[in-house]
C-alpha cells in the first residue's frame, strides 16, 4: 500500500517538474522575444529615447513597436506593450474609438494628441512566462491588430 501510495504522489509530482524545467521568457531578454515575434512577421531591435530596448516590428503588413518598461538602464525590464498608431488625419472619432473599446478585452485605444488613433496592449513578463503563453500573447495582438484596422481604420 505504500508503494503504491508513493507512486500515485510521484505521478502528481512529474507534471510539476516537467512544466518548471520549461524555458520561460520575460521581458530581461529583448532576442528572445525577437525571435518568438519572428514567426509572426518581421522584427529588429532598437533602442528608444530612454535607453531602454524598443522591437520595432511588423505583423501583416502592420508596422508597430514593442515598447520595455521598468527597465533599469536600459536592462532587467519588467514588461512590455505592443503599440500601433496610424495617421489618418484626424479622421477617427473618439466616439469609434469608445465603441470599439467598449467590447474588447485585449486591447486599449485612444486618440493621440494630433487625433491619430493609437492601439495598444501592456504585457506582464515578471517572473517569466512560457514561449506558448508569449506566442499566444502575440496571436492576440495580431487579432487585435486585425480587428483595429476592419472595424476602426476602415469604416
Amino acid at each position: 500500500m505504500k508503494r503504491f501510495a508513493l507512486c500515485v504522489l510521484a505521478g502528481l509530482l512529474l507534471p510539476v517538474t516537467a512544466a518548471s524545467a520549461q524555458k520561460l521568457v520575460d521581458a530581461t531578454d529583448p532576442e528572445a522575444i525577437i525571435n518568438l515575434m519572428r514567426g509572426f512577421g518581421s522584427a529588429v531591435l532598437e533602442t528608444d529615447d530612454a535607453g531602454d530596448p524598443m522591437i520595432v516590428a511588423r505583423i501583416d503588413g502592420t508596422r508597430f513597436l514593442v515598447l520595455f518598461y521598468g527597465c533599469q538602464d536600459g536592462a532587467d525590464c519588467k514588461s512590455i506593450q505592443f503599440r500601433a498608431a496610424w495617421e489618418t488625419s484626424g479622421n477617427v472619432s473618439l466616439g469609434k474609438i469608445g465603441s470599439w473599446n467598449a467590447d474588447k478585452r485585449f486591447g486599449k485605444a485612444y486618440l493621440d494628441d494630433v487625433k491619430d488613433p493609437v492601439v495598444e496592449m501592456d504585457v506582464n513578463l515578471f517572473g517569466g512566462v512560457s514561449t506558448r503563453n508569449l506566442e499566444d500573447t502575440i496571436d492576440w495582438w495580431q487579432l487585435v491588430l486585425a480587428d483595429f484596422k476592419l472595424n476602426v481604420l476602415e469604416e
